[in-house]
C-alpha cells in the first residue's frame, strides 16, 4: 500500500460518491455496485465533467469521486486535471477502458487515488476501495511503472505533477490558452480584466517551469493520451 495526500488519523468514512461517466448504462451499474459495496448513504451521477463539477460547486459534499477518462467534454488528463483543482482534499478514482500503464502512471502522478480497469470484477473493485478507504492507492496488479533509457516516464510524471499544481481558474486559462485564446479574449470570456489574465498566466508559466505561453500549451498537449499512447 502507498501512502497519499488522503491519509486521515483513521481510515477514510467514505458515506457519498459522485461517480462522472457519460455511459448510462455502465453508471448506472457502477452506482449500484458501489452502493452494495459501500454501504452508501448518498450516490449520485452525472454525464460530463462540468455536470459533476456543478453538483460539487452546488454544494455536493462527496467523500470520493469515481472519474471516467473518456467524457464527452473533456479529453486525456484535462478532466482529472480540472477535477483535482476543484476537489484537492477528496480522494478521486479513475474507472477506465483505458489500461495502458503509461496512462496508469500519469493518473497516479495527477493525484488519483487509484485506477481500476472498466473491465475489472466486482470483487476487484471492493478491494480496491477497502485500500483506498485505508489511506492507500489502488492500481491493477499487473500494473508495471514504465521504465525507459530516455526518461519519458520520468518527464511525464513531472509534467502531470506540475498541471496538477493549477488553481481551477488558471486550468481554465491555460485550456483558453491551449485554443490560441489572447488574454483579451479570455477576459471577455471569464468576465475578468485583461491584468488578472496576466497575473495568472505568469504564475502558470512560473507553476509549470516554462517562460511562455506556447511552451505552457505544449506541455499541456503532452499530458494528453494521444501523445501518452504513440
Amino acid at each position: 500500500m502507498v501512502e497519499n495526500g488522503f491519509l486521515k488519523e483513521t481510515a477514510l468514512d467514505i458515506r457519498t460518491v459522485l461517480v462522472i461517466d457519460d455511459h448510462p448504462l455502465f453508471c448506472e451499474a457502477l452506482a449500484m455496485t458501489l452502493q452494495s459495496i459501500l454501504d452508501l448513504s448518498e450516490i449520485k451521477t452525472a454525464n460530463s465533467l462540468q455536470a459533476g463539477i456543478e453538483l460539487i460547486n452546488g454544494g455536493y459534499d462527496a467523500d470520493a469521486v469515481v472519474l471516467d477518462l473518456n467524457l464527452p467534454d473533456v479529453s486525456g488528463m484535462d478532466g482529472l486535471l480540472r477535477l483535482r483543482s476543484n476537489v484537492p482534499k477528496t480522494p478521486i478514482v479513475v474507472v477506465s477502458a483505458l489500461g495502458d500503464s503509461r496512462v496508469i502512471t500519469a493518473v497516479l502522478a495527477a493525484g488519483a487515488a487509484g485506477f481500476i480497469k472498466k473491465d475489472a470484477p466486482r470483487n476487484e473493485l471492493e478491494s480496491a476501495f477497502r485500500e483506498i478507504w485505508s489511506g492507500g492507492t489502488y492500481f491493477p496488479d499487473d500494473y508495471i511503472r514504465p521504465v525507459d533509457g530516455g526518461g519519458e516516464t520520468e518527464k511525464m510524471e513531472q509534467i502531470v505533477e506540475r498541471l496538477s499544481s493549477l488553481t481551477p481558474q488558471q486550468v481554465t486559462i491555460l485550456k483558453l490558452v491551449c485554443e490560441g485564446k489572447l488574454n483579451k479574449q479570455i477576459a471577455y470570456d471569464l468576465t475578468i480584466a485583461e491584468t488578472t489574465v496576466k497575473a495568472h498566466i505568469t504564475a502558470i508559466l512560473r507553476k509549470l517551469g516554462v517562460h511562455s505561453r506556447t511552451q505552457a500549451a505544449l506541455l499541456a498537449k503532452e499530458a494528453q493520451f494521444s501523445a501518452l499512447l504513440k
